[in-house]
């Protein structure tokens, strides 16, 4: 079949090819004879060959690719771009700390030169803050302390002392983890067993910090006050941290 289809397109190729050769031949002859003979040359180029047609489903989907297209490319970038509730500041991080590139983990530093001094670094606790306080509403971040073996983190005034060893006298409230059972300066809630994570559910309005654990979600302890003054979240461990990418949280049990 598709032999008999390429001898009949080569055979009317060849045979306008005889006929764009008699046009030019007759092209150069007078005006007068070109035009008289130009309608029988119009009847030989006309193809007597219906025109293709088109198989079912080969002409695009264009609803498919092109409804909704904005939506559609903000749902798929969510899958490629990650979203970190909680930011670290640099600003406030104890110079032995190490933070990554993106701000969302923390380490120890090994030989790296220490940053300098300034007012709003800790430098006694192995701490570091949040980059945004709250003064309202509801938030929820998540904290891999899987790779750590001694860390507290919470919640802490924008004022709290963060030089020398008064930090977590007052304005701390917190849950905590000592493998070594060696850390008796810290106060908050100890947590006896070991974790791979923990979440942190502030309700600044309603005066409530929960804990919990999000792989079991099983609820470590919550702390009720009133709160009156910015909060900070902080984190304050020798050993790595990372603070996980959003994920639907929802309120601890």
């Amino acid at each position: 079949m598709m032999k008999e289809k390429l001898e009949e397109m080569n055979r009317h190729i060849s045979t306008l090819s005889h006929t764009i050769k008699d046009m030019e031949e007759m092209m150069k002859a007078s005006d007068v004879c070109f035009l008289k003979e130009f309608p029988v040359l119009m009847e030989r180029v006309q193809s007597s060959q219906p025109d293709p047609q088109m198989a079912s489903g080969a002409l695009i989907h264009v609803p498919r690719y092109l409804g909704n297209l904005p939506f559609r490319v903000w749902k798929k970038m969510q899958d490629i771009v990650q979203n970190t509730p909680v930011i670290l500041d640099p600003n406030t991080a104890n110079p032995r700390l190490l933070l990554s590139d993106d701000l969302t983990s923390v380490r120890r530093r090994r030989n790296e030169q220490l940053p300098p001094d300034n007012p709003e670094r800790f430098d006694c606790y192995d701490c570091v803050l949040g980059s945004e306080g709250f003064n309202s509403g509801t938030h929820c971040w998540d904290v891999e302390v899987k790779e750590s073996l001694v860390w507290s983190l919470g919640v802490t005034t924008a004022s709290n002392q963060r030089k020398g060893n008064i930090f977590f006298n007052t304005d701390v409230w917190c849950v905590w983890y000592d493998q070594f059972k060696s850390q008796f300066g810290w106060c908050g809630f100890l947590v006896k067993q070991r974790l791979k994570s923990v979440r942190v559910y502030l309700d600044y309005d309603g005066g409530t910090v929960s804990f919990s654990d999000p792989v079991t979600n099983t609820h470590l302890h919550t702390f009720t006050t009133t709160f009156s003054h910015t909060l900070f979240p902080f984190f304050c461990s020798r050993y790595p941290l990372r603070i996980l990418p959003f994920n639907s949280y929802r309120h601890p049990v």
